[in-house]
């Protein structure tokens, strides 16, 4: 394919996300006025900042929302998501095998609700892409997408 030197690069949005499983429940965080789906359940998650690794992102945003300190060493990939919608993303799920410090809402301004539900049991007003990140976790699917 030819490439024009004045044509803009195409450029994706990355996010990673916490899929945080204990006794067959996974931690919920409910948006709230983010301007983006309030009131539908997530996962402890964020955009990739310039400068830093999904995997850094993952660390901050997880220290960030909901207090507790993960190692990079102790993450594994469990999905990733290729999705368009108003643009394209790619989303990076990972499950963690332990972690410090106590889980608490630390971003009351944005989230209104965290809570364990039943892997078996998603609420309706879950986000579609995380219901998909996560069941695909469980399934032990790497690689899904959305949209296209």
């Amino acid at each position: 394919m030819y490439y024009n030197i004045n044509m803009k690069r195409f450029k994706m949005i990355g996010s990673s996300y916490l899929i945080l499983i204990k006794n067959g429940k996974v931690l919920l965080s409910r948006r709230f006025q983010t301007g983006y789906m309030d009131g539908h359940y997530s996962l402890p998650a964020g955009h990739v900042d310039e400068g830093e690794t999904i995997e850094d992102c993952l660390v901050r945003e997880v220290k960030e929302e909901i207090g507790i300190k993960i190692n990079k060493k102790d993450i594994k990939l469990s999905h990733v998501i290729h999705r368009r919608e108003k643009d394209i993303r790619l989303d990076f799920f990972y499950t963690v095998s332990k972690y410090e410090g106590e889980i608490k809402n630390m971003e009351e301004n944005k989230c209104d609700e965290l809570k364990w539900v039943k892997l078996d049991k998603l609420p309706k007003n879950i986000l579609p892409y995380i219901k998909q990140g996560i069941y695909k976790t469980v399934k032990q699917v790497l690689y899904s997408d959305i949209g296209f």
